[in-house]
């Protein structure tokens, strides 16, 4: 090879090097994309979520499951009856125990329907199963949809403030790495704008309680049961936060009154 020869190789390369690492190969939005995708990736699927149940199941739980289907393959066409054979096998997954797949059907029924009312019972669904259950997959993908169905729910239904205190407590039970007091925040934010509200304080004051901010949650508590003295979950709350207060005399009057 001559002088020349390799002169002029070492140049390509050189220019090579020089449009590979010092210029973007990839669009900004295409970046993006892959950037979103990444983050609404789910940790399962309902396929393996079916599936994974059916395994538990005892065979009368099976044959019911399979009844169920076989009507909601029969009415393909009606939607009227699909969606009330949907809610059938959304119920009898949810009695069964399994949240992640009675969403899932909830879901289906809320796309149908396109409801505030629809959307709104998805996400108690799969919110319900964050709260029971102990798979962190299992977790994950009910949180994300639970987000999805309660954001819906506001974007149809904007002033529906417990549509707005449920995503709050969504993203408070499984916060984001990038912004772990979201939920907090916006639990604060309806405090500013709904200070009457008696879920919003107690929803506060359950989280003040969660950190052992015991005053901080008195006060909240209070305030809720003046706008609403029959309030149960308020009654039990404030007889939980007295007791830790170490105020006995309080924390009895209000376990007399608090129905478990």
């Amino acid at each position: 090879m001559t002088k020349s020869q390799i002169i002029t190789i070492a140049a390509s390369l050189i220019l090579f090097l020089v449009l590979y690492l010092g210029f973007e190969t990839i669009p900004p939005d295409m970046k993006n994309l892959e950037k979103w995708r990444l983050l609404n990736v789910e940790s399962t699927s309902v396929t393996n979520l079916i599936n994974e149940a059916q395994t538990k199941l005892t065979p009368q739980q099976t044959t019911v499951i399979e009844a169920i289907n076989l009507d909601l393959n029969k009415v393909a066409d009606d939607t009227s009856k699909r969606v009330t054979i949907l809610k059938s096998l959304s119920g009898t997954w949810y009695e069964m125990g399994f949240p992640a797949i009675s969403g899932n059907y909830a879901e289906e029924i809320a796309n149908i329907e396109k409801s505030a009312g629809s959307w709104s019972m998805a996400g108690t669904t799969y919110a319900l199963c964050v709260k029971s259950s102990e798979d962190t997959k299992v977790k994950e993908f009910c949180s994300k949809r639970a987000v999805n169905a309660f954001e819906k729910t506001i974007s149809l239904d904007p002033e529906n403030i417990d549509a707005r205190i449920n995503l709050a407590i969504c993203y408070v039970d499984s916060p984001a790495k990038d912004n772990p007091m979201q939920g907090i925040m916006m639990l604060r934010d309806l405090n500013t704008k709904y200070p009457k509200n008696v879920s919003i304080l107690n929803q506060l004051a359950k989280l003040a309680l969660q950190t052992n901010q015991i005053e901080k949650a008195l006060e909240r508590l209070e305030a809720s049961i003046l706008i609403d003295p029959d309030n149960n979950n308020t009654i039990c709350m404030l007889a939980s936060a007295y007791e830790s207060a170490g105020n006995k005399v309080k924390a009895e009057e209000y376990q007399k009154k608090c129905i478990n």
